[in-house]
């Protein structure tokens, strides 16, 4: 069986030089979506690919960023706000102007999002779900929160029972490359060296392979990651500190072509992961978000989320732009019939 590689990029040297192309390409269709966007720069690049915008202005999808130095109330009309921006100054700008405007819909409320940006409370929301266990159970790894100080991680761990090797985490995710910055400790001690708030995780073996569940509203695309390898007995008798390891989808670029165990790549099954990305829908109040999944070495049938993300990637999901536009449009309809 064979991992997902690396999906191809049409990205644009300059954001002037994007904004001049995607101008030239806009089809004669009538717009009957305005979508506005507040996207950083990266994730414009990554995500409002010229393929995407000429598809979307094709089924009559327009896209217009939000000027961000002028009042959010002089611009528009818009039936769509899409935005991944972070504090609370634009949080209560959102507030504000759907306060005045409550017809438009905005992809996502900002305190759904919030939501999100704590590693702890992200997963304790799917710890308490209650989940039929017909397809598989889910389950979240033990985890540990450390506020303040690092000197007291080696009692903390060894009072709350949690067993090394330990996945490191920042708490708060704040779109920064430095909230993505994760760790693998092979003992308690040399956690010390690290920045608090930091959430520790139980590392489970799992093969190597990660699932990412990428979910656009009702629809569901699930791709393969290469991920750590399992970490042996052995592995902790001979290796000590803590290793910093990229992120996962950096590390995926040279997973293509390779035979994997099927038993290790095999997909979750698809109604358990409709039913965990529909409970976690209702649960968070987003529409846009990936889980990463793994399964537990030596099982067919035990899953741990992992993390949940805001607006991932979708420039690396098979499809994303059929989906995308299929998904903005059925929104704007849906909320005409009621």
């Amino acid at each position: 069986m064979k991992l997902n590689g690396p999906f191809s990029h049409s990205y644009l040297d300059d954001e002037k030089e994007e904004e001049e192309t995607q101008a030239t390409e806009v089809s004669s269709a009538a717009v009957r979506v305005v979508v506005g966007y507040a996207l950083t720069s990266k994730k414009k690049k990554s995500f409002l690919q010229p393929k995407f915008i000429r598809l979307a202005r094709n089924k009559g999808i327009e896209f217009v960023p939000i000027d961000l130095k002028r009042p959010l109330l002089e611009q528009g009309p818009f039936n769509i706000i899409l935005h991944k921006l972070a504090g609370k100054e634009w949080s209560q700008v959102i507030v504000d102007y759907k306060r005045v405007h409550p017809e438009v819909i905005v992809l996502d409320p900002p305190d759904a999002i919030q939501h999100l940006r704590n590693r702890q409370s992200m997963l304790e929301v799917v710890a308490d779900l209650e989940l039929p266990d017909h397809y598989g159970k889910v389950r979240i790894p033990r985890q540990l929160v450390i506020p303040k100080d690092p000197t007291s991680i080696p009692d903390e761990v060894a009072k709350a029972g949690l067993r090394v090797p330990l996945v490191v985490k920042p708490l708060v995710v704040d779109g920064s490359a430095k909230s993505h910055e994760l760790f693998l400790a092979y003992d308690q001690f040399s956690l010390s060296e690290l920045e608090t708030p930091m959430v520790l995780q139980e590392f489970v073996n799992h093969g190597g392979v990660l699932f990412k569940v990428f979910i656009v509203g009702e629809s569901i695309k699930v791709v393969r990651r290469f991920s750590l390898p399992d970490v042996t007995n052995c592995d902790l008798t001979k290796i000590s500190g803590v290793f910093r390891f990229p992120r996962v989808s950096s590390a995926a670029a040279s997973a293509d072509n390779v035979d994997l165990d099927p038993s290790v790549a095999e997909f979750p099954p698809r109604p358990l992961l409709e039913v965990l990305a529909r409970e976690l829908h209702h649960q968070l109040g987003l529409r846009l978000f990936n889980i990463d999944v793994i399964r537990e070495n030596g099982t067919r049938d035990v899953y741990y989320v992992i993390d949940i993300n805001y607006f991932p990637g979708y420039g690396k999901m098979p499809e994303y732009e059929h989906i995308f536009t299929d998904f903005l449009l059925n929104l704007v309809q849906s909320e005409h019939k009621e």
